[in-house]
C-alpha cells in the first residue's frame, strides 16, 4: 500500500516510468512489487474468508459482488480521482482496481472447484500465457478483428474505442496473467493456515526457487518475457537495467516470478513484524480499498498545490485524462526526485489517520458496506 503511492505520486510529479538515471529507474521498478502482491493476496484473502463463512456459496456471491463494486468504482469514482474531470464521454480506465474485480468476478465460478485445482489452474496461466509471444497474430490484425476488443481486455491491453463516437477505454491491465495469480493466491491460503514453522518453510522454499528461476529464464532469454535484454545494438540503458526491465503489461512470467519471489521470502519477516512501526504500517493494509481510494485524489490535490507554488498556477497538463491516456508534461513541470518523494512521504504520513479511523470503526461498528470497502 506504501509503495503503490511511489508510482502514483510519480505520474503527477512528470517523471518517466523508468530510464537510463538509477534514480528514475528504480522509482519506477520497485513499485513493480505492488500488482503482484495485490492479485496474490487478494486470492489468499479470498480463500481465508471462505473458511470463516464457512460457504462456498456465500463466498462465490460475495467475491461475485465485491468484483463488479471495484469494476464499477474504477469507471467512476477513481477515474474522477485521477483526471479531476468528468469527461466521460472522451476517456474510461480500465486499472488495477478493474482487473481485481474481474478476476474475482470469474473466482466466484472458481471457488467450486478442489483447491487443488484452482492452484494447476493459476500456476498454468502464469507459466504458460508467454507462448502468445510466439503465436498470437500482429497487434495490428487482432485490433481489426471481431474481437480484438475482448483479446484486448483479455490479454494485449491498449486503448479500445467504444463505438463510433464513444469513449476510449484504456485498459491498463488485462485479465491474463492476473486471474492465474489470483488463483494461485487462493491456493496459497491453504499453506497460509500451517503450522508456523512450517508454512515459513514453504514460503522460503516457493521464493528461492522462484528467485532462481527467474535468474535462469533472464539468462537464457528465449522465453517468458517479450522483452529481451541482449541487444545487438548499442543501447543508453545500462546492462543490468535491462536485465531486470521485465514485462509488466501484460505482466511475463519473468515479471511475476521477479516480484512475487521476494514476496514469499518476506512473509515470514514480516508476519513477526511488532512494536509502533509494525503496527503503524499495518494500518494500511487493513483497510487497502478504503486507502486506494482516498490516495489518488489525495496525491493529485497535492500536485495541484505544488503546481500553485511553483507556477502561480494549477497547470492545466492535471486535469489530463491520467495515467495512460495523457500527453507528456508541458517543458520544465517534472518534478526533482528529492520533491516527489516529499510528496510521498507527507501523502502517505496525512492518510494514516483516516485509515485508522476507518479501521476502528469498522472493527468496532462496522456498518454492512463495510464489508465491500
Amino acid at each position: 500500500m506504501i509503495l503503490m503511492a511511489i508510482d502514483h505520486v510519480r505520474v503527477y510529479a512528470g517523471v518517466p516510468a523508468g530510464g537510463p538515471r538509477p534514480g528514475v529507474f528504480f522509482t519506477r521498478w520497485i513499485t513493480n512489487f505492488v500488482a503482484p502482491a495485490f492479485a496474490f493476496l487478494s486470492g489468499t484473502s479470498a480463500y481465508l474468508l471462505g473458511r470463516k463463512l464457512g460457504s462456498t456459496r456465500a463466498l462465490s456471491r460475495y467475491l461475485l459482488t465485491r468484483g463488479l463494486i471495484l469494476v464499477l468504482l474504477e469507471l467512476t469514482v477513481i477515474r474522477v480521482s485521477w483526471t479531476f474531470n468528468f469527461h466521460f464521454g472522451e476517456y474510461l480506465l480500465a486499472g488495477v482496481i478493474w482487473m481485481l474485480g474481474w478476476c474475482m468476478v470469474l473466482m466466484a465460478a472458481l471457488v467450486w472447484l478442489p483447491v487443488a485445482a484452482i492452484g494447476a489452474f493459476g500456476v498454468a496461466v502464469i507459466f504458460l500465457h508467454n507462448v502468445m509471444d510466439f503465436v498470437a497474430p500482429p497487434s495490428d490484425a487482432i485490433a481489426q478483428s471481431a474481437l480484438g476488443w475482448l483479446w484486448q481486455i483479455l490479454y494485449y491491453g491498449g486503448p479500445i474505442q467504444l463505438g463510433a463516437n464513444g469513449p476510449t477505454l484504456a485498459v491498463l491491465y488485462s485479465i491474463v496473467p492476473w486471474i492465474g495469480v489470483m488463483a494461485a493466491g487462493y491456493a496459497f491460503g491453504a499453506i497460509m493456515t500451517m503450522e508456523p514453522t512450517r508454512r515459513d518453510r514453504i514460503c522460503v522454499m516457493i521464493g528461492l526457487a522462484a528467485v532462481a528461476l527467474f535468474f535462469a529464464l533472464r539468462a537464457i532469454d528465449v522465453y517468458g518475457d517479450p522483452r529481451h535484454w541482449h541487444v545487438t545494438t548499442p543501447s543508453p540503458i545500462p546492462t543490468f537495467f535491462r536485465f531486470i526491465g521485465t514485462s509488466k503489461y501484460p505482466a511475463s512470467l519473468q515479471f511475476l516470478l521477479m516480484t512475487l519471489g521476494p514476496m514469499f521470502l518476506l512473509l515470514p519477516l514480516f508476519d513477526r513484524a511488532r512494536g509502533k512501526i509494525g503496527e503503524v504500517v499495518a494500518t494500511y493494509g487493513r483497510v487497502p480499498m478504503f486507502y486506494y481510494l482516498l490516495h489518488i485524489p489525495t496525491i493529485h490535490f497535492a500536485a495541484v498545490v505544488v503546481s500553485l507554488i511553483r507556477e502561480g498556477r494549477v497547470d492545466g497538463w492535471l486535469f489530463e485524462n491520467h495515467p495512460m491516456m495523457s500527453p507528456p508534461p508541458p517543458p520544465g513541470y517534472t518534478w526533482s526526485l528529492g520533491l516527489l518523494y516529499l510528496v510521498f512521504v507527507i501523502v502517505v504520513t496525512v492518510l494514516y489517520f483516516p485509515s485508522r479511523w476507518y479501521w476502528r470503526m469498522k472493527s468496532t461498528e462496522p456498518a454492512r458496506w463495510m464489508r465491500f470497502i
